[in-house]
């Protein structure tokens, strides 16, 4: 079923035979680049021999691209299905969206500007039967600019030292999944970019295959330097959610105790002094002393309304992922 134009609530798409592939593809003012790449597709997805459907997820565009895909959904309704979002949403929540109306077995996702390669596809899928939950395209030749090269480039290497998930292409776009791992990543904001840590931290294998990457054709690209600050912010979410979601008082009784600690050696300088005669009231470190107490205790009281918070909201089933089960 298409989700179109004036319908009430979201839209129920269903499919009534099995689906071994699903291509999941975010849309934002692609009107151009989509024939040539559903064509593509399709080519490379008959040869692959497996039952497929394509869920093409218009992100509020503002040009003709819904236009398109509801024509494209005519033409070929058995693989071709459509969701519209009545506003522009972000790519979090078109992955979050086509992941949950994914029917297949694997789930492969690319952009719509042709710079993603169909024909890698196989390979991708290659690598994922190699006992992999993810795989990760890497454009070794990426054919970008340096103003989206050169930031991409750092973040791979501080994501990589801080987390331990060595990838050359973190936020590439292009990936193959196991069902199971993107029905259970829990997608908001832009946490898009940082899937592959996500899936790590839940035990996930993965890995990654190069991949050609092609000059933009049509349209502009949506990156700016206005996503480096928000990527930072993102980095520091994840970072939070995958060390310190279940133990919030390791890290806000840690950051309290440090600060207590440094409090009470200023507090006990200060007090030889004035043991000794000198006068301390007019000194900042006085102030600064206090200061550092109080957060302290501030910060460490954090810590355990995050634990009296985790212990009632606690589910046995966040705390594992289970690979496989005999019985």
């Amino acid at each position: 079923m298409l989700g179109g134009r004036g319908r009430g609530g979201e839209g129920q798409m269903s499919s009534e035979r099995h689906v071994d592939l699903s291509v999941v593809v975010p849309v934002l003012d692609e009107e151009e680049s989509i024939r040539p790449l559903y064509s593509s597709l399709h080519d490379v997805l008959e040869d692959l021999s497996r039952e497929y459907e394509v869920i093409f997820v218009d992100d509020g565009s503002q040009d003709n691209s819904f236009d398109v895909l509801e024509a494209l959904h005519e033409e070929d309704p058995r693989h071709i299905r459509v969701i519209q979002f009545r506003r522009n949403f972000g790519k979090t929540a078109a992955l979050a969206a086509g992941f949950k109306h994914a029917d297949g077995d694997v789930i492969v996702t690319l952009d719509a500007d042709l710079q993603d390669d169909p024909s890698e596809i196989p390979g991708l899928l290659n690598r994922l039967d190699e006992d992999y939950d993810l795989v990760v395209a890497w454009r070794y030749k990426r054919q970008d600019s340096l103003s989206k090269r050169v930031p991409s480039k750092v973040a791979n290497l501080a994501v990589a030292l801080l987390t331990g998930v060595k990838l050359h292409d973190l936020n590439c776009g292009f990936k193959a999944y196991r069902r199971e791992v993107a029905q259970e990543l829990k997608l908001y904001g832009e946490l898009h970019r940082f899937i592959p840590v996500l899936a790590h931290w839940r035990g996930y294998r993965v890995g990654e295959e190069q991949v050609v990457h092609r000059p933009r054709q049509y349209g502009r690209s949506k990156y700016g330097f206005e996503r480096l600050g928000r990527s930072f912010l993102d980095f520091l979410s994840v970072l939070f959610l995958t060390y310190f979601l279940k133990r919030p008082m390791h890290l806000f009784g840690t950051i309290g105790a440090v600060l207590f600690l440094f409090g009470v050696v200023i507090s006990l300088y200060l007090a030889g002094l004035w043991f000794s005669g000198q006068g301390i009231g007019w000194r900042p470190l006085l102030f600064l002393g206090i200061t550092l107490l109080i957060v302290g205790v501030q910060m460490a009281s954090i810590g355990l309304l995050g634990e009296m918070i985790r212990n009632f909201a606690y589910e046995a089933e966040d705390e594992y992922s289970i690979r496989r089960l005999l019985s």
